[in-house]
């Protein structure tokens, strides 16, 4: 027995070999309010990933002549004078990949769904430079809404950045997700990242896309309120690096920021607390640089490049309409166009309630389907003259019969344009209504049964020339005279006996 034992010791002595590791080792000198300043780290590369004791991980933000000044990525409470500091020599990263699909994770990709384990091995560092000028290529395939103002009035085209800008509770959040809606069969990977959100609005959110079927192609990215400033100045850029997995795999994603203002709050607070010179309303003077860094990375990829498109909508809240504070005008610089939408038409019952006087796409009809781009000119002509005339026709005592057509057609016009929220409508459906409209054939209908009449007049077209549809996003001259043929049929058998 005791040779045995001797044998087994001398097997393990002869097998020994030591093993060394060369760790860079720091100490925290000063920790309060979730900034940790530490000592004794020189090779800390910015944005590096470093350890403490109790495993809590923070990020090398500042890297001063005497000292790493650190953002803690977690509870401010968790790391304290003394402890142990390690620098890990890993950028921050993220998991990617298809895996994420129908999760809601963290900032850092962590499962807050109850799912388990998020299983892929892919992973993307959360900062990347944005595609370069040579291995883009300019914005012409469509990506729709759902919202017949928007597609025909403000298109969106796949790697586009738009811009979705108003007051609080004006619809904003609810114009995003049912551009997620939209979605559902048009191979585009969703990403909706939420920050300094209530989590039950984000409950209500991922209840919404699990109803509509939407949430299989769809990654939340939550960092609510409740969650420390350095999650919720993480969380749009870790949506990114997700998203971008698809978009360099050449796939189609879309990305929505809500919202970035509360983005440049948290981005504030750390800045502050880091003792960073404070510039304009007391944030610092990068804010552009935050944003621009963001959004430069929604591109569409030229062939070469592989040919994937990141379209991003961010949300920014504004204050009594002024989108001429510091936020607000430094992410229109930066964006292709902006959907502004106006408190007093919401609450005029105006759905979506967009201002089409300051919104625009600077796309314009390259993202729009041939169809589209052949009638939106008409429309919105119409629309503006009849806010002119409406305007003068307060005023007026009488008006001539050609104002009052007009004024009819553009209120006509302006209710067609109405949606409510959640009822999205495919583009050869919206075509067949915006071409009836600025065409006369909707003249005859009753201004309050506009809705219904729509429905009416979408499914007796489908029916009177189901083969005829699927054309109708070209609308070449066969298929127009028989759209004009079936609406007149429509006309005829529904407003027979009406005059």
């Amino acid at each position: 027995m005791k040779e045995n034992i001797a044998a087994i010791l001398k097997k393990k002595i002869e097998d020994f070999t030591a093993a060394s590791r060369l760790e860079e080792v720091g100490y925290v000198l000063e920790s309060g309010d979730g900034i940790v300043r530490l000592s004794g780290l020189p090779s800390a590369m910015s944005n590096e990933m470093i350890e403490f004791t109790n495993k809590t991980y923070g990020i090398a933000f500042n890297l001063e002549r005497e000292q790493v000044v650190a953002v803690l990525l977690g509870q401010h409470t968790a790391v304290k004078e003394g402890d142990v500091a390690k620098l890990t020599g890993r950028i921050l990263e993220v998991p990617v990949g298809e895996a994420l699909l129908g999760r809601v994770v963290g900032a850092l990709g962590f499962p807050l769904d109850g799912l388990g384990e998020i299983k892929t091995q892919k992973s993307r560092p959360v900062e990347k430079i944005a595609p370069q000028v040579v291995d883009r290529t300019p914005v012409n395939q469509p990506l729709q809404t759902g919202y017949k103002a928007i597609d025909a009035l403000i298109p969106i085209g796949r790697g586009q950045r738009e811009l979705i800008i108003g007051d609080r509770a004006s619809g904003k959040s609810t114009m995003s997700v049912d551009a997620i809606l939209n979605q559902k069969n048009q191979n585009v990977y969703c990403f909706y990242v939420a920050i300094g959100q209530k989590e039950s609005n984000i409950v209500q959110l991922v209840q919404k896309l699990r109803e509509h079927g939407a949430l299989d192609y769809t990654t939340v990215i939550s960092a609510p309120a409740s969650d420390p400033a350095s999650m919720q100045y993480l969380a749009p850029y870790a949506g990114c690096a997700m998203a971008e997995e698809f978009m360099y795999n050449g796939k189609d994603a879309l990305i929505i920021y809500d919202d970035l203002t509360k983005h440049a709050q948290a981005y504030r607070m750390i800045s502050l607390l880091l003792r960073r010179p404070p510039g304009r309303e007391a944030y610092p003077g990068d804010v552009f640089y935050l944003h621009s860094r963001l959004l430069e990375r929604s591109a569409k990829l030229s062939p070469k490049a592989g040919g994937g498109s990141l379209t991003a909508l961010p949300l920014i809240e504004t204050q009594l309409g002024d989108i001429t504070s510091y936020i607000p005008t430094n992410v229109i610089s930066i964006t292709d166009g902006q959907i502004f939408l106006e408190p007093d038409l919401f609450n005029q019952g105006t759905r979506p309630a967009v201002n089409v006087g300051i919104s625009v796409s600077r796309v314009g009809g390259n993202a729009q389907v041939p169809a589209m781009r052949k009638i939106a000119g008409r429309l919105r002509i119409d629309l503006a003259q009849y806010r002119e005339k409406k305007s003068f026709a307060l005023f007026a005592g009488e008006v001539d019969k050609e104002t009052l057509r007009q004024l009819n057609r553009g209120a006509i016009i302006s209710e067609v344009l109405n949606q409510d929220k959640h009822q999205t409508m495919s583009i050869e459906d919206q075509i067949i209504v915006i071409y009836a409209a600025v065409n006369n054939y909707l003249d005859e209908a009753p201004l309050k049964r506009i809705k219904e009449t729509e429905n009416q007049l979408i499914k007796f077209v489908r029916g009177a020339i189901p083969e005829a549809v699927p054309k109708l996003t070209s609308l070449d001259q066969a298929t127009e005279t028989k759209l004009k043929k079936a609406l007149q049929s429509f006309v005829e058998s529904h407003y027979a006996g009406t005059h």
